[in-house]
């Protein structure tokens, strides 16, 4: 129907076993975030191709970027068509996947990205 899907971020990925800082926004979760506001725990150590399968099984889902310690996906609303940028990066040496899940656009996502890193840690369990 909509289509606020905005422009896809060209500084996404792992640099330096980091994954980019969320913005500041209500509309964001990382991992590897110290604030309190987009701090979330990062997943189990499970396979990429783990988080994938979960990931495909997923509504209106697509696959941007996959090797074997990273994954990012575009995760699209139904209504206004929104999306959410979502990354996943093995850290080996944590023995921990850090995740990260932001909005394109707009300030508040009314908990989506948390809930949907939530429920992919349930799926993965």
């Amino acid at each position: 129907m909509f289509n606020f899907s905005g422009k896809r971020p060209d500084n996404l990925g792992v640099n330096n076993g980091k994954l980019v800082a969320c913005p500041g926004s209500p509309n964001c979760v990382n991992s590897q975030s110290s604030d309190e506001q987009s701090k979330i725990d990062p997943l189990p150590a499970v396979a990429i191709s783990k988080i994938k399968e979960v990931v495909e099984s997923m509504e209106r889902t697509k696959i941007v970027e996959e090797t074997d310690n990273y994954l990012y996906a575009e995760f699209t609303s139904q209504l206004m068509g929104y999306v959410d940028d979502v990354e996943f990066y093995s850290d080996n040496s944590a023995n921990v996947v850090h995740v990260r899940s932001a909005s394109r656009l707009g300030q508040s996502d009314l908990g989506v990205n948390r809930k949907r890193v939530e429920e992919i840690r349930s799926k993965l369990a």
